[in-house]
This record gives structure tokens, sequence and C-alpha cells, in this order.
């Protein structure tokens, strides 16, 4: 069974978590960040190496582990009833994060709406995840990933949105305070969700 999903899209720092979360308690369906999934993993143990030697200096880690790491997560969920598949929709964040990934991710999600957080200025991004690195201690967030991890994003993330076709995207702005994205969303996406 495909997992019914909608992907939350967005240069790093644009909100992507925090509209997640939001709608997760206003819809009742399942947030899942791949970002705290693997922040989360177990520093000792090889993905867990894998992620923080990749997250150290900005980039990303090799599509077949991502996959295979948040495949075998989500399956986790589902065993230990925190997600239920045919209730809810799955609210993704951070993944796929490359082209191969699109292609790949495809095994395991139907994809019913994709959300882009567009924000203007990248200076709002930096501020952003530089508040956040002070708040939360996030290793991705440091000066020194903070160029890399745009890069990235503007290089290989950004072009993913050629995948999808014009139908299922729904551009949002992200400047916006994040009660006024989320009534956005809401607004634009009530049938989806």
């Amino acid at each position: 069974m495909k997992y019914r999903s909608l992907l939350i899209f967005g240069p790093p720092g644009a909100g992507k978590g925090t509209l997640g979360r939001a709608l997760s308690v206003a819809s009742g369906h399942y947030h899942l960040s791949s970002g705290e999934v693997f922040r989360g993993l177990a520093p000792e143990s090889p993905g867990g190496k894998l992620y923080h030697t990749h997250a150290h200096e900005g980039r990303l880690v090799p599509d077949d582990v991502t996959l295979q790491v948040w495949h075998q997560y989500v399956e986790g969920l589902v065993a230990t009833n925190r997600y239920f598949p045919h209730k809810q929709l799955l609210l993704l964040d951070g993944i796929p994060r490359t082209a191969a990934q699109a292609k790949m991710i495809e095994a395991y999600v139907e994809i019913s709406h994709v959300v882009v957080l567009d924000v203007a200025k990248v200076e709002v991004l930096v501020q952003r995840m530089t508040r956040r690195a002070g708040i939360e201690g996030r290793r991705d967030d440091t000066e020194n990933t903070i160029a890399t991890r745009m890069r990235v994003y503007e290089e290989e993330t950004k072009a993913i949105l050629k995948h999808y076709a014009p139908p299922l995207i729904t551009h949002v702005n992200g400047d916006q305070r994040p009660i006024e994205v989320l009534r956005d969303v809401l607004v634009k996406l009530s049938s989806h969700l």
C-alpha cells in the first residue's frame, strides 16, 4: 500500500516544520519531518554516523540511505499505531530532496499535493536558521553549513518541483507569520485535507 502524502516544500528556514506541525494539529494528519528522523538517529549507529558526517558539512545523505531509513521509520510508525495510513495523510517535510529521491519515493507514496513555501529574501532564511540554531542547538544550522545548505537547495532540491504536474503544486507566501501561512494553506487546500 502506498501512503497518501502531501509534500511541504521550500528552502531551509522557510517554515516547513512549523507548518507541518500546525497542519497536523489542525487536520489530524501525521506530520513527518525527515530532518527530525535523521537528527534522532543514534550517533553511533551506521545511519547516525553517516547523517552526522553529512549534516556537519551541510551536505545531503546519499539517496538510497535516506529512503531506506525513512521507509523503516514510517513502517515503525504504522507498526506502533502512531500513524494510520488508511485514515491520515502523511505530511512530508524534508523529503524528497533530490530528483532521484522524488522517483524512488514513488514506490512508497502517492502524492496528493505539494505546498511550496516561497520566501523572497535569503537574509530572512538565514536569520530564521541562525535563531533556530540558538534555540534548538541544531548542528545543521550553523554559520558554516547555512551557505552550503542554501546552495544545495538551489542546485538540487528546487529542481524537484519539475517532477510534479503544475496542478499538484500550490505556492504560499512563506514570508508571513506562521498563523497566516497556516490560514492560507487551509483555505487553498481544504479539499485535500
